[in-house]
């Protein structure tokens, strides 16, 4: 329950956000949050990732969708038993989800969290690329915290 709450939860905040910068905030637009750091700043990305793969939209959805379907069928393998995994879980597919209904919807997605240091600008993102971010985070902290003798991989597999 916790992941599909999860899940819902980020995908909705995402695609809220991303109509409010839709609406609100004329494409290429900024606007300054902390000066010389982090702006609001509307981009539409055709692409994965920092712009990879631009104009690929039918294949990056097609590969969402394939991924959402094997986390879920192998949701079992992939928690194993760790709470952490639940969380890191809900946060995957919750931006997959976010960033899969703008790829379906509007054939782009839409990223507006932009930071800036010192002379670098970090490519934009939005709140569902976060939530990937962050899930993949988790995961990789609950594998590298996980014993290395407790034969779960042995037994794990998917539905």
């Amino acid at each position: 329950m916790l992941m599909l709450l999860l899940c819902f939860g980020i995908a909705l905040a995402d695609q809220v956000g991303k109509y409010a910068i839709r609406t609100s905030l004329p494409l290429g637009a900024s606007i300054p949050v902390i000066d010389n750091f982090f702006n609001i700043t509307h981009v539409r990305n055709t692409g994965a990732a920092w712009g990879m793969l631009g104009g690929f939209n039918t294949w990056l959805t097609l590969l969402s969708i394939i991924m959402l379907v094997l986390l879920i069928l192998c949701r079992r393998a992939f928690i194993g038993g760790i709470a952490m995994n639940r969380w890191a879980l809900g946060c995957m597919l919750g931006g997959i989800v976010g960033n899969m209904v703008d790829r379906i919807r509007l054939t782009f997605v839409i990223d507006f969290l932009d930071f800036h240091l010192g002379r670098y600008h970090f490519p934009s993102f939005n709140i569902a690329d976060t939530a990937i971010c962050v899930g993949v985070g988790l995961y990789m902290l609950a594998v590298f915290a996980k014993p290395a003798n407790s034969g779960d991989a042995d037994t794990a597999h998917c539905n």
